[in-house]
This record gives structure tokens, C-alpha cells and sequence, in this order.
């Protein structure tokens, strides 16, 4: 086809091919172990599956409600208040969307408008930004030092302009697998308590944190919970990432607003799907016993390459794992990643592309969300170098 006469603006002008697309592509053109992309290289629970193939054999292969299947948002609504005491309203303060990017998507086309300025601590997830820009928005970049990405508030609060109106914050956070303490959150609650700043809250690996910590949702935290949207991912935790199923959930203020937006943009997600998780978690163990899943996987790969020339940064959650590499080499951090999957056959991501001008600390990110015999192939490699 000949190349179109049409003359356009792009609105993403900036904006390239991720490095989640590129890594898994030369992943799969150089036959390497892909630790790069998060997604399991495992199956999701048979059960899960046997669920949702009995739906479609059923009554839920029409439009889901907009909002989400009830017994699905009822669902959810029970598991919020078992794990941090805290109530929503299915029917008005919970929705069912197509992964968790597009509800952060969905509350940033709600809310920011031409000029609003949201605060992105970084390194950051890379959905965030280009959102932002779409609605013209400003994003605010935050950078956090290395090697402990710890949030200084102080930074935090003097960014806050009279044009602030959204922060995004992420626990456990991809891809650092730092978590955001009681306290960060109480001095997060104080900061915000007396403006309209709207809070994203990303916290699709919810269930997936270690060593015994609590994750501390922004719902534990009255102040916060009046102005928060938190997103998160049946996708992450429970293996099958591929299904795009994840919800939202705030105030009924504010959900009234998103749901807006969302029944413009998708109106309602699978359906089947739906009915399984609605099903899936009626047994509280299903995500109950994910931390110690992951825990065990955590610590097999940590074991595997402790003897190895990188240095192990802490991990406290989601299924990555940052390692440092400077004293194995000292090529920028995409050029090492690039060459590892070329010269050695594996794939992970450069943490350089997640920040403030592709700040580079020489810190690569490994997926561990993998079975023990990919881990142990990988370990070889990484042992060798």
C-alpha cells in the first residue's frame, strides 16, 4: 500500500516502540530465556480455566453489565474488606475493567485536562506518562535515587503547584520491588488531606509481597481513601495476564465520573472471564497463599545467583528482580541488556528506560515469575558472566 497523502500532528510525538516489545522480540529471534516481559511462563490454575470454559458453555457470552458482573464486583468488595477493613459499595464504588492500565487510563482521561499537572514518581511504569500527555497534561517527573528508590516527600511536596492535580503512586513497585511503608502512607495522607489532588493508586501486585510485610493500600487510610482510585490486575495475580482482566475502585463520587469515561471507552469486559474470577474467589486461599508462592520463587533465583558477579538489590514485592551489574561491565544498561539476549540468550529489561532521562544506575530487571527449571537455566547464564 502506497503511504497515506494524509498530514496529522501526532499527539505522542516522543513516544517508540517499548522496550517490553523489543526485548521480547529479540528474545524470540535469538531463541533466549525471556526473564524481560512480566508475564509466567507457568499455567493459571486449572481451575480457573475449567471456570471460565463453563461460562461461555453458559449464560455469559452476551455484554456484561457496564460496571462489571455484580457477583464479580461483590466479589471484590469482600475480598478489600478481608484483607484491609474497609467496605465499598458493589453497586456504586467498584468496576470491573480490561486490565488494570485501563483504569488508570480511564481515571486520567477523567479528570486531567489541558495543563493540569499529575506528579509520576520515577522510575515509573510507562503507561503513566503517555496518558498524561493524551489529555494534555503535565507529568511531573520525581526521580527516585538508587540503589533504595525511597520517596522523599519533602521533593514530593515541593512540587505540589496550585496546578496539581493527580499523583500516581505504585506499591509494590514495578520495577524497583520497593513497597511503600505505613509511614510513607500517613505522611502521603497528611500531605494530601487538604487539597483536591486526586491519588492513583497502581497496585496490581497487591498480593505479591514478602518477608512477612502487609501491603499498604491507600484504602487503609481514611484521608487518602476519599480521593483515591485503585487499580489493580486479576491478570498479575493470578497467572494469566493474557485475560486483561483487572478493577478500580473509589468513592462514589468519583466512580460516578469514571464510569463515564469507561462505558465510552470499552462499556464492559469479558464476560466469562468475569463469572470465573467471580467463582475463583469464593476461596479466600486462591490469593491468601500467593505471597509465599512468589516468596519461594523470589528466593530460588536469589539463591541460584548469589555467587554470581551481580549484586542483588532487595526486593520486598512484585515478581522482579533488580540486580546491579556494575561490576561486570560498564556499558549503559540497554546496550548490556541488548547484548545479553545476543550474546548470551537472555532477556531482561534495562531499568534506564523507566527514568527521568533514561537515568542510567546499571540495574537490570529480571522476571522471577518463572518455573524452577527456566530459573535455573537462566541462573547458568547470569553465573557465567
Amino acid at each position: 500500500m502506497q503511504a497515506s497523502p494524509i498530514q496529522f500532528n501526532s499527539k505522542l510525538p516522543d513516544v517508540k516502540t517499548t522496550i517490553f516489545t523489543i526485548m521480547s522480540r529479540l528474545s524470540y529471534e535469538h531463541n533466549a530465556i525471556n526473564l524481560s516481559q512480566g508475564f509466567p511462563d507457568f499455567p493459571a490454575d486449572p481451575l480457573l480455566t475449567q471456570l471460565a470454559t463453563k461460562a461461555m458453555h453458559g449464560s455469559f457470552n452476551q455484554y456484561a453489565p457496564m460496571p462489571g458482573l455484580l457477583e464479580l464486583r461483590e466479589a471484590i468488595a469482600k475480598k478489600i474488606e478481608k484483607m484491609h477493613a474497609i467496605s465499598y459499595n458493589p453497586d456504586t464504588e467498584v468496576t470491573v475493567t480490561v486490565g488494570a492500565t485501563e483504569a488508570i487510563f480511564t481515571a486520567i482521561a477523567t479528570f486531567i485536562s489541558p495543563g493540569d499537572e499529575v506528579l509520576v514518581l520515577k522510575p515509573a511504569y510507562d503507561c503513566y506518562e503517555p496518558a498524561i500527555a493524551l489529555q494534555g497534561g503535565i507529568p511531573v517527573l520525581i526521580q527516585l535515587a538508587a540503589p533504595s528508590f525511597q520517596v522523599n516527600w519533602e521533593t514530593v511536596k515541593e512540587k505540589i503547584t496550585a496546578k496539581t492535580k493527580m499523583i500516581i503512586i505504585n506499591t509494590p513497585h514495578n520495577p524497583t520491588g520497593t513497597i511503600l511503608s505505613k509511614s510513607d502512607m500517613g505522611i502521603l495522607e497528611n500531605l494530601l488531606k487538604d487539597t483536591n489532588i486526586i491519588l492513583i493508586s497502581d497496585e496490581v501486585y497487591e498480593h505479591i509481597i514478602f518477608d512477612g510485610e502487609v501491603h499498604q493500600s491507600a484504602c487503609r487510610f481514611p484521608k487518602l481513601a476519599e480521593r483515591t482510585f485503585i487499580c489493580a490486575s486479576f491478570g498479575k495475580t493470578f497467572h494469566n495476564t493474557g485475560w486483561k482482566t483487572g478493577y478500580c475502585v473509589a468513592p462514589e463520587k468519583l466512580m460516578h465520573e469514571f464510569r463515564k469515561t469507561h462505558q465510552f471507552n470499552v462499556f464492559s469486559t469479558h464476560h466469562p472471564v468475569q463469572k470465573a474470577f467471580a467463582d475463583y474467589l469464593k476461596d479466600e486461599d486462591h490469593y491468601i497463599s500467593l505471597p509465599n508462592f512468589y516468596e519461594h520463587k523470589r528466593n530460588t533465583f536469589r539463591a541460584l545467583i548469589q555467587n554470581s558477579k551481580f549484586k542483588i538489590l532487595p526486593c520486598k514485592g512484585t515478581y522482579f528482580q533488580l540486580l546491579d551489574y556494575s561490576e561486570i561491565t560498564k556499558e549503559g544498561a540497554t546496550e548490556f541488556a541488548i547484548r545479553l539476549v545476543k550474546e548470551h540468550g537472555i532477556a531482561s529489561i534495562p531499568v534506564s528506560v523507566f527514568n527521568t532521562n533514561e537515568r542510567d544506575d546499571h540495574l537490570l530487571r529480571f522476571c522471577f515469575a518463572k518455573e524452577t527449571q527456566t530459573l535455573e537455566k537462566a541462573a547458568a547464564i547470569l553465573n557465567k558472566l
